[in-house]
């Protein structure tokens, strides 16, 4: 049997996504920037995608520029707001848990000449308010604050951060890296006073390599990438329609029968948890109820390395990962599990198992008896 678990990292495929990607590579393959009828065939591919994806944040589709994915949705926001309003202070503000595509931009910008702050986080992985408001000032051009972590889950309150950026600094752009959280809750920027918006394609089975910036009118950004001047000029190149066209539709079928795929989510996370939690020597970090997001669950495993676990899993066909996938590649300390507090002993013993709208009991039962098969047996082999 196989179990797929890792789909934080990345996810399979709608078959509606599939079909139209082959649709828009094989027959309606034109370039939306040219004149003729192929290039106009190809255009209303990349404006139907905009729509849908408008539609599920009550935003206007001219608010949607696509991009890569979301680190790129990231930099450009990131880097495009702080870059804009310089004149205005160069004073930025993140948290210190976000993910390395916001984390690390802003260590580059620290070493540009930006003023930044980095705010605290609970034990359960939310933003310390308090910090956060007296760390806004006049000079405060930016803030950026991730929805949902990426590795435990924890789910930030991001109305409220919002409202309380706004009434210390109506100036400050607020920037929200969503890539965790479309799809998994209604979101609606206006309401939640968020200016700029990051979600990735491949987190909610559209394909991978493409994303979206939300960027609320009105808001002051200049672009990241030069050339052509497609979308307005902020995001310059050759659209890419096969992927454009994947994220709209995975951008409404994700939000069909929404709720549904929240409470199945929810019901699998709650049925590996308990079963996690009744085996010897085993953490869960974070908040696991729905006050955490639906598919995302963080292990501790005493006495175990998270790489010789991981691996021991995938030789049994259960696939997982031992924190980000845009960092397992170079590991390191988990800054996230670090701020919440996990003891220095458990910092490499920890796993990332993450579910989808596909994930089943059966694959939860599974993997819950493979770890109870493995996990004596690899601390006995430790001993020795």
């Amino acid at each position: 049997m196989e179990a797929y678990l890792d789909n934080s990292a990345t996810t399979r495929a709608f078959e509606s996504v599939k079909d139209i990607v082959v649709k828009t590579m094989m027959e309606d393959f034109g370039n939306p920037s040219s004149l003729h009828k192929k290039g106009v065939e190809a255009e209303r591919y990349v404006k139907a995608a905009a729509e849908a994806v408008a539609k599920t944040l009550k935003a206007d589709p001219s608010e949607i520029i696509f991009t890569s994915g979301g680190t790129e949705s990231n930099n450009m926001a990131i880097i495009g707001a702080a870059r804009a309003n310089r004149r205005a202070g160069k004073h930025i503000i993140t948290s210190t848990i976000e993910h390395a595509s916001v984390y690390n931009v802003f260590g580059w910008l620290e070493e540009e000449g930006w003023r930044v702050d980095y705010i605290p986080v609970d034990e359960n992985g939310h933003l310390d308010q308090k910090a956060l408001e007296a760390a806004i000032d006049e000079e405060t051009t930016l803030v950026s604050v991730m929805y949902v972590n990426n590795e435990i889950g924890a789910v930030n309150p991001i109305g409220e951060i919002g409202a309380l950026i706004k009434q210390k600094n109506p100036k400050t752009i607020f920037h929200v890296d969503a890539i965790q959280a479309y799809g998994k809750y209604r979101i609606n920027p206006k309401k939640e006073h968020i200016d700029l918006l990051s979600v990735s394609g491949h987190k909610i089975h559209g394909p991978k390599g493409v994303g979206f910036l939300y960027v609320k009118n009105g808001t002051k950004i200049v672009p990241v990438v030069y050339g052509g001047g497609q979308q307005k000029g902020m995001r310059s190149g050759t659209h890419n329609v096969p992927g454009i066209a994947g994220m709209g539709v995975a951008a409404a079928q994700i939000y069909e029968n929404y709720e549904e795929k929240r409470r199945a989510m929810y019901a699998v996370k709650k049925l590996f948890v308990d079963l996690v939690r009744e085996l010897p020597g085993t953490t869960v970090n974070g908040l696991t109820g729905e006050d955490s997001a639906p598919h995302v669950v963080s292990v501790s495993f005493d006495g175990i390395r998270s790489e010789v676990l991981l691996h021991s899993l995938e030789e049994r066909g259960i696939y997982v990962s031992s924190g980000s996938a845009c960092s397992s590649n170079h590991p390191a300390v988990s800054g996230t599990l670090k701020g919440i507090g996990v003891k220095r002993e458990l910092l490499d013993s920890t796993l990332r198992f993450s579910f989808s709208v596909f994930t089943t009991e059966e694959e939860i039962r599974y993997c819950a008896g493979v770890l109870a098969e493995l996990l004596p047996m690899l601390r006995r082999y430790r001993r020795m």
